[in-house]
């Protein structure tokens, strides 16, 4: 039984995916450096560095199916990694050509590339569900790109704005985290191949030509030199995951106070026994928000670990390197998972536009005070307005009025608009502003 819930086959369901625990699973880890080691016997069979039988060899062999996990469970106890136990079976499994392994390379070179290429599939899936989430927030910026509603600051009413605003400004920075992550990639996805201390002397002058012709054997770059003690990449990988779920947490944070009870515009999608709680029947608890919350909050306290970890020392680090194994696998999972709870929000949003309008109503009129200050100023000027208007408000408010009845009793307006237009300066779908134009904007920006 796993101890992190969001890798436990209840609990999980709730914190990341199957998918990502797939990339990251301890199997398919092992499985990620036997292919580099299979990889790097086929570059040097080509090279002539190896036999090409052994290569052949050592290639057939590199399955996780041929290797004993005691063994090698007892060795990484013994030794603190898991590569010379994996060597060591990788070349019992090969048989004659066994002595051919791992030929000049070093346990770092195989672990950290077998980490690039978890992250690079890991990638891949982010890609894949923020790709869907954009796109179902766009659907949904432009479905209610009218839907007039309440804009707030602070908590409080402020100016009235649409839905379809509030969804492409939630879509925005997924735009942005797309074209982050491809020009995160090229940064990342680089073979990591040094030797004992960054210098391939093992390979004599054949040391660069190995490293290129691995990194393109596995699909990968090859680096100008080696990055042992170099880690800026994979802490820019979790802190990328760390922007991205700062950007799901607003969005989550947004829906579950729009489905309060007390304001109730909004909910996560319902079926039968989703958001229940054990005592209260009525009760829908935004429980996807929630745990987009809890999983970004999870995620981006591993950023200062891998930022933490970039102070290695020397040729090769004294424990910063270790602990990004315990950042990166999570990170991935967490994001993930908050990726997947987001999608399902946005995809099946439901909307309450009569909700919208009755908070709309609430202040009688107080949403709207600026556009009557800004409709008043040409006539009285800006100062005089905003005091007119402030009086007015005061007295709207102490006295449960409308702001248009207020406003009436104000020599200076009643004398300058009559009922119908302080009923179309009081009319919140009437100042709205460039809403419409930022949501194409966004359209435009988010379907290119």
């Amino acid at each position: 039984m796993p101890s992190n819930p969001a890798d436990s086959p209840i609990l999980g369901t709730l914190y990341g995916t199957d998918a990502m625990r797939a990339v990251f699973d301890e199997t398919a880890y092992f499985q990620r450096m036997l292919d580099v080691e299979a990889a790097l016997a086929r570059v040097q069979a080509h090279l002539g560095l190896i036999p090409a039988d052994a290569a052949a060899r050592i290639t057939a062999a590199a399955q996780f199916e041929n290797l004993d996990p005691a063994v090698l469970a007892a060795s990484a106890r013994n030794v603190g990694y898991p590569v010379v136990g994996l060597v060591a079976e990788l070349s019992r499994a090969s048989g004659e050509a066994g002595g051919w392994t791992h030929w000049g390379a070093t346990t770092q070179d195989i672990m950290d590339t077998a980490t690039v290429l978890q992250m690079r599939a890991g990638l891949d899936l982010i890609d894949a569900e923020m790709e869907a989430l954009l796109a179902a927030l766009l659907v949904q910026a432009d479905r209610h790109r009218g839907t007039v509603m309440a804009g707030r600051t602070h908590l409080q009413q402020a100016l009235p704005t649409t839905l379809g605003l509030k969804c492409a400004t939630w879509a925005q920075p997924f735009i942005a985290h797309r074209q982050r992550l491809a020009q995160l990639r090229p940064r990342l996805e680089r073979v990591s191949f040094g030797g004992a201390a960054g210098t391939l002397a093992s390979l004599g002058q054949d040391g660069i030509a190995v490293m290129v012709a691995l990194a393109e054997e596995l699909g990968l770059a090859a680096p100008a030199a080696p990055w042992h003690v170099s880690r800026d990449a994979p802490a820019e990988a979790v802190a990328f995951l760390g922007l991205v779920c700062g950007s799901l947490a607003k969005f989550a944070t947004d829906i579950a106070l729009l489905a309060q009870t007390e304001v109730a515009e909004v909910a996560e999608p319902y079926v039968a026994g989703r958001g229940a709680s054990s005592t209260m029947p009525q009760k829908r608890n935004p429980i996807a928000s929630e745990y987009i919350l809890a999983a970004a909050r999870g995620a981006q306290a591993l950023v200062p670990l891998m930022l933490g970890a970039m102070a290695q020392d020397h040729e090769r680090g004294t424990g910063p390197w270790q602990a990004e194994m315990l950042a990166i696998p999570q990170a991935f999972v967490l994001t993930h998972g908050a990726l997947g709870h987001a999608r399902v929000i946005a995809e099946g949003l439901v909307v309450d536009t009569a909700r919208m309008h009755r908070n709309l109503d609430l202040t009688g009129g107080l949403i709207v005070a600026e556009a009557v200050m800004m409709g008043l100023a040409p006539m009285l000027g800006r100062g005089a307005a905003h005091h007119v208007v402030k009086h007015a408000c005061d007295v709207a408010l102490a006295e449960h009025i409308p702001l248009a009845d207020a406003l009436a009793r104000a020599p200076e307006v009643a004398s300058r608009l009559d009922a119908a237009a302080r009923a179309q300066l009081t009319d919140p779908a009437a100042y709205l502003g460039s809403t419409e134009a930022f949501i194409d904007r966004v359209l435009a920006a988010g379907r290119a």
